[in-house]
């Protein structure tokens, strides 16, 4: 059973889980997530033993440099995270992912964008699909991403969140900051 280690910080856009490996930052999830959205937590009403690979031990003392980052972030202090990742996907949600943390602070991209990034020009919806099941918001911009006719879209902790993060990083124009 591998264990992670586990905070909750609370922050503009509400509270959010975070879990770490031993390799890197494993999770970073909103509190209040949309129907159907996937969790690395545990869920006490789930009587399945798919949580038995994972257990979790609640450590702010492990998880500060997480914290600390993602609270000068959350201040304008930071534009670029340096702690380490511990991405966990299928090959291509990886390729996808590691092309969103190729997007600056600042700037957005389209699903079509990203989608020639990783050599499959034809596979926006795909690109969003990955997209959809990134484990690690806001470190991996996920928020970044943006309809081709330049309007927000999907987002796991729902437009509103996608919204104040874009606005945070200076990257919203006019039209779409309302």
């Amino acid at each position: 059973m591998e264990t992670l280690y586990s905070t909750t910080l609370a922050s503009p856009v509400g509270p959010l889980f975070l879990a770490a490996s031993d390799k890197g930052l494993v999770a970073l999830e909103f509190d209040a997530r949309l129907p159907g959205q996937q969790t690395i937590r545990p869920n006490p009403r789930d009587l399945r033993s798919e949580s038995d690979a994972l257990s979790f031990q609640n450590s702010g003392t492990r998880m500060s440099s997480y914290t600390c980052e993602l609270e000068e972030y959350f201040t304008g202090n930071r534009r670029k995270f340096s702690f380490p990742l511990d991405l966990r996907g299928t090959p291509f949600q990886l390729e996808c992912w590691h092309a969103l943390l190729e997007i600056p602070y600042g700037e957005t991209r389209t699903y079509a964008d990203i989608a020639r990034a990783v050599g499959r020009p034809q596979g926006f919806r795909a690109v969003g699909m990955a997209n959809n099941r990134n484990p690690i918001a806001i470190v991996v911009p996920c928020h970044r991403v943006i309809a081709s006719d330049g309007s927000l879209c999907g987002y796991g902790g729902g437009l509103d969140i996608k919204r104040k993060l874009l606005q945070l990083e200076g990257a919203l124009s006019g039209t779409l900051a309302a």
